[in-house]
């Protein structure tokens, strides 16, 4: 029958699978000849489930699964810089594109694609000659390029967020309906594709420009006419490059295929041919369940290498997951269902749980409920101390405990066991929150695993580790979103007033998830090598961070109050200076007011105007001044002041918890690529150490009665990595024999023994040694050292001609980088550089990440290594380890044990 009435066509954008796959699983190849098959396994699991997930009275009767045929398109005609700007393919993915073709043809599903043309292209083709015959058509993507053809019975379904896509939704994501879509995208550009649009003007100006002229070409026409005149001149000066971008956005529908709608006839797949292409890759998991599913016994898959690496069995070995359904977790409200729970854990082995509570402060963090996970789908949220809600009208106030929960001493004394019971693992995600949650309960949780850090140990630099980006990266699956049950702002409440049967799914499924990803990310922890790092260097800090955080630090209120007067007056004193050399009295805080004193009045170079049409005078800018006039230096100076009162002196004093008297900062693990922590709330690793004022503030930081603190620190850690693997000789020498590592460069590159060394000297060779490792270019060191660029650049270049082995180190690192997309520490940590391979601005940025990421990495491996060990080695003193600030650890030891 030809296609018409009642049809309905599924289009899939299969390059978006493909690399969808290839980016969701780690790399994978075939055992019998290592063939890189991640991306062809992910692509058939993905184009199983859409078979599976496609039944009933709205199954397609026809489909096709359409890709991009090489990368010249008549786009590229019209345009020689369209996707100029994109990474060449991936190495270990250019083999698996024909096989993504074989895998289609296996399933018996159609497979087009045509030189010249993009899968969009053809897409649009089909869909309209589909629309035409009257039948229906679902697009599978997410493309917002396909946005443009929705409407008229055409519709989108986004296979990972599950959702339908209308002219509604359309309109919601481009604030104009599917017809005027490319409207907007002409003036708005795209960098992704280096569409050029219109500069200065994005999706939301864009929208509101057409909504108001009715499409492109009325806009344009009546340029004249805009009142704003940046606006005017861009629509004006950029209209062929505008009409140019339409053209590059717009759909060709009329593309010349060979395949006519009938041909697309969905027809079950053949036994023999999609089992023998799947043996063939060696997907044992896959193979077998087709097997099951079409009731013919599976192929024999020969095991030819059981020592082997990663493999198609280990990623088909992915589990396969029941679908996530909240509603069907238990509310758990009594210690008979508890203890059912509970049983179930300690005959697993294993459990993944999550604590909810009333802040994101642990240290004043109360519990408000627990969740537990055994197996996929099957979660329980155990409800302690939800408030309001209750039945009895005015009998219950609002701070009343809600009817239906445990009570909180009898949950936590039946869940302790569990918790501290070696044999059981526990699985968390961002474990050190539910672990100093837990311990202000008295429970010590152990021994434990992050899905967080398990993710960050194998991806860091590739994306965000939160649990929602995880779970929709590696699951599809979009988490309850907590505004959703607390709201947000100043009207959110906090989660003990949420009701019962709310906050049930959504903590249940936290847990759900985080068992998902613990089964999903244990086993590639070894296919990705990062098992030691994940071990060594992750996992045992969580329990060390946890109890120092809880430790914090005793800070002097007074000394701090002191101090915030002394910066107020010495401000004031600044202040006075600068409206002196300014000859008028102005805000000093106020950059544009600044901007107009030094470009305008004083007629320094330099200026630049923002967006909003006053000048913008940041630090980098006020530092090239510094090094022609005093009043930038001083206006330096007066930030610099203000930062530390504002940010240390005053803000410090806040920190203070009222119960224990101290400041308790939070680390965070997975933050910095490079393994480095980082603290917050305060940041206490950033207090500046090189003004007196500065060290002043350590100063506040007091020891308890009887004790003192002792800082324990690594001397020029990240130069003696530097030295050893580059290699240089003259830097390990002087290293051995304990010189002054900064003098010992000066007195190498300038030629001055080490009895005659000036201060300034040293303090140049010290910018340099510091500046190379962090990759500075000429205009940087010359900013730091307020001397001529080619001076700075002359030292630079002597310093590579005296130490030639780090340049080579440099070189070879950033060939590394960009042959393998990532570098690595000493100790095996991968840190990823997805932009080493960029154009523009962005490039030398990601050539220094590399060449220092390998130094910091290390550097920050080290210093890990110490901390874990360092508990143990100090069990039998009287000593508290409290603060780690980059290469140097802070312990409260009793005065009789400092030595």
């Amino acid at each position: 029958m030809a296609f018409g009435k009642g049809h309905h066509l599924h289009l899939v954008d299969g390059s978006a699978f493909i690399f969808r796959a290839y980016h969701a699983l780690p790399p994978l190849t075939r055992k019998s000849d290592g063939l890189p098959i991640g991306a062809v396994s992910g692509f058939c699991n993905m184009i199983h489930k859409m078979i599976e997930a496609n039944t009933g009275p709205d199954a397609p009767t026809h489909a096709a699964v359409i890709f991009d045929k090489g990368s010249h398109t008549f786009r590229n005609d019209l345009y020689d810089q369209y996707k100029a700007n994109r990474d060449a393919m991936p190495e270990d993915l250019r083999p698996q594109i024909p096989l993504t073709r074989e895998a289609t043809r296996a399933f018996n599903l159609a497979c087009i694609e045509l030189e010249g043309f993009e899968a969009d292209d053809i897409i649009a083709t089909l869909a309209r000659q589909a629309r035409e015959a009257g039948g229906r058509v679902t697009i599978i993507s997410s493309d917002k390029d396909l946005m443009q053809l929705v409407g008229g019975g055409v519709e989108m379904f986004d296979a990972m967020k599950n959702t339908r896509i209308d002219a509604e939704g359309v309109e919601a994501k481009f604030g104009v309906g599917p017809d005027r879509v490319i409207d907007v995208q002409a003036l708005a550009g795209d960098s992704v594709d280096n569409i050029p649009g219109a500069p200065g003007i994005g999706i939301k100006t864009a929208a509101l420009l057409i909504n108001e002229y009715g499409d492109l070409e009325t806009l344009l026409d009546s340029a004249e006419q805009i009142k704003q005149p940046k606006r005017r001149q861009t629509l004006i000066e950029k209209r062929a490059q505008i009409e140019l971008s339409k053209k590059l956005v717009t759909l060709d529908d009329q593309v010349p295929l060979d395949e006519s709608l009938d041909d697309l006839e969905v027809r079950e797949p053949e036994a023999d041919k999609l089992l023998e292409f799947l043996s063939q890759m060696e997907f044992r998991t896959l193979t077998r369940r087709i097997a099951e599913e079409m009731g013919v016994a599976p192929p024999t898959i020969p095991d030819t290498d059981p020592g082997g690496a990663a493999s198609g069995e280990e990623a088909e070995s992915a589990p396969e997951f029941p679908p996530i359904k909240p509603e069907d977790y238990e509310i758990v409200r009594d210690a008979a269902a508890l203890q059912r729970w509970i049983d179930a854990a300690h005959a697993r082995g294993s459990v993944a749980f999550d604590t909810e509570t009333t802040s994101l402060n642990e240290m004043r963090a109360e519990l408000v409920g627990v969740s537990l996970a055994v197996a996929p789908g099957k979660a329980c949220y155990i409800p302690l101390q939800h408030r309001g809600g209750g039945a009895g009208g005015d009998l219950f106030s609002d701070d009343a405990l809600a009817e239906g929960q445990m009570a909180l001493d009898v949950a936590l004394e039946m869940l302790k066991p569990l918790l501290e019971d070696d044999a059981v693992m526990k699985l968390a995600q961002n474990a050190k929150y539910d672990v100093k949650v837990l311990a202000r309960y008295g429970i010590d949780v152990a021994p434990i695993d992050d899905t967080m850090l398990m993710s960050y140990a194998m991806n860091a630099g590739l994306h965000g580790h939160g649990m929602d980006t995880l779970a929709e990266r590696y699951l599809s699956h979009h988490c309850i979103p907590i505004k959703d049950l607390i709201g947000s702002g100043k009207s959110a409440i906090t989660f003990d007033r949420v009701e019962i049967d709310k906050a049930a799914p959504y903590a249940a499924e936290d847990a759900d998830v985080t068992l998902r990803l613990g089964l999903l990310f244990k086993p590639q922890l070894h296919r990705a090598q990062v098992t030691t790092v994940y071990e060594t260097l992750e996992r045992p800090l969580v329990p060390v961070l946890a109890r120092m955080e809880r430790a914090g630090i005793k800070v002097d209120r007074d000394t701090l109050s002191r101090m915030s007067n002394a910066f107020s007056q010495k401000m004031a004193a600044l202040e006075d200076e600068i409206h002196a050399l300014a000859g008028e009295t102005f805000n000093v805080g106020s950059p544009a007011q600044l901007g107009e004193i030094l470009f305008e009045k004083m007629g320094l170079e330099g200026g630049k105007k923002g967006k909003t049409g006053k000048y913008s005078t940041p630090a980098d800018v006020l530092e090239d001044l510094a090094t022609e006039h005093d009043l930038p230096a001083r206006v330096l100076d007066w930030r610099q002041m203000s930062k530390l009162k504002s940010t240390y002196t005053d803000a410090l004093q806040d920190h203070i918890n009222p119960d224990t008297g101290r400041v308790h900062t939070s680390y965070s693990i997975a933050g910095a690529n490079t393994g480095r922590l980082a603290s917050t709330d305060p940041n206490l690793q950033n207090i500046p150490v090189r003004s007196d004022e500065g060290r002043r503030i350590r100063e506040a930081f007091v020891a308890e009665t009887g004790k003192v603190l002792v800082s324990l620190d690594y001397s020029q850690i990240e130069l003696r990595i530097l030295a050893h693997i580059a290699g240089i000789d003259a830097l390990k020498q002087a290293f051995r024999e304990g010189q002054d590592i900064h003098a010992a460069t000066a007195s190498e590159m300038f030629g001055v023994p080490l009895d005659q060394m000036t201060p300034d000297v040293r303090r140049q060779a010290k910018a340099i040694n510091f500046g190379v490792i962090y990759g500075i270019s000429g205009f940087g060191l010359a900013r730091n050292l307020r001397i001529p660029r080619a001076e700075a650049q002359g030292f630079i270049d002597r310093y590579f001609e005296r130490f030639p082995g780090i340049k080579d180190y440099m070189d070879a690192t950033k060939g590394f980088a960009k042959e393998h997309k990532f570098v690595q520490t000493l100790f095996g940590r991968k840190i990823n550089t997805p932009e080493i391979g960029a154009k523009g601005p962005t490039a030398g940025f990601a050539a220094r990440a590399a060449i220092n990421a390998p130094i910091q990495g290390t550097a920050a491996d080290i210093i890990r290594r110490a901390m874990v060990r360092m508990e143990a080695a100090i069990a039998d003193l009287p000593a508290t380890m409290l603060l780690q600030v980059h290469d140097e650890l802070i312990f409260e030891v009793d005065e009789g044990a400092v030595d």
